[in-house]
């Protein structure tokens, strides 16, 4: 048996009231701290050059292909970048610093930024050959995850891509995002057509996610050699299962 949904005075369908509701503070850039990493505000001064040499690791450029900016033929060129991402506040990006080695190995940014409504994109996401498929490039989304939902109280976290963008699809899956549909011919960039694959988490889902979360960043979930024993989408998977089953019968 599923719940009818509220009626006004016309005896139409409306959503659920939300009487408390207050527009959410923006993020300021704050620093968060991981055991792995942590997010810290792009510092074009601090941060381009070792993020520009994280990046030259790459074999070719086809990690900017769907991008709006890159590959980047020297220093020179990145650190202007980096000035231009430093500059603005929506985006805000921040840098992923690996604590290990102190230095920052990529990025990705808050943006789309509602506060009146309570939603936030996470996007401009950059990860070095090091950061990528690594426990902490996990912990780099969980950590932003966790001040979106917790410290800030948003109500809906966003991911959007190129809908062709294959592995960009599969990590949104990965951490949890459930997907919405395609928007077609939503852009144009670098020259084409871009439809726009949309996924979000939204809170009420974040509870489940973050001790989904919590159990695969665990130490008990890597053997010697650093393996995972569960993987993260099997965990995301079971704690949405709830919510999706809900969803289906409603």
């Amino acid at each position: 048996m599923t719940d009818l949904p509220r009626t006004n005075e016309y005896q139409q369908a409306i959503g659920p009231a939300l009487p408390d509701w207050q527009p959410r503070p923006r993020p300021d850039g704050q620093t968060l701290q991981g055991r792995s990493c942590r997010l810290e505000p792009l510092d074009a001064a601090r941060h381009a050059g070792q993020l520009y040499a994280a990046f030259a690791t790459a074999p070719d450029g086809r990690d900017w292909t769907y991008m709006m900016s890159g590959p980047f033929a020297d220093a020179a060129s990145y650190r202007h970048q980096a000035e231009q991402m430093q500059a603005t506040q929506d985006p805000l990006h921040h840098a992923v610093i690996d604590l290990a080695s102190g230095e920052a190995i990529g990025t990705l940014a808050l943006m789309r930024i509602e506060p009146v409504h309570g939603v936030i994109e996470v996007g401009h996401i950059s990860l070095s050959a090091r950061l990528k498929r690594s426990r902490m490039a996990t912990e780099a989304h969980y950590l932003l995850m966790r001040h979106v939902f917790e410290d800030l109280g948003y109500r809906r976290y966003e991911w959007k891509c190129d809908s062709l963008n294959a592995p960009s699809r599969a990590a949104a899956q990965r951490l949890g995002f459930r997907f919405e549909g395609v928007f077609r011919q939503a852009i144009v960039y670098r020259g084409r057509s871009r439809d726009t694959a949309w996924f979000s988490i939204i809170d009420s889902e974040w509870p489940a996610l973050r001790r989904a979360f919590e159990q695969w960043l665990d130490d008990e979930n890597f053997d010697t050699r650093g393996q995972q024993r569960q993987s993260l989408s099997a965990l995301t998977r079971a704690a949405l299962a709830p919510v999706n089953a809900m969803s289906s019968t409603a």
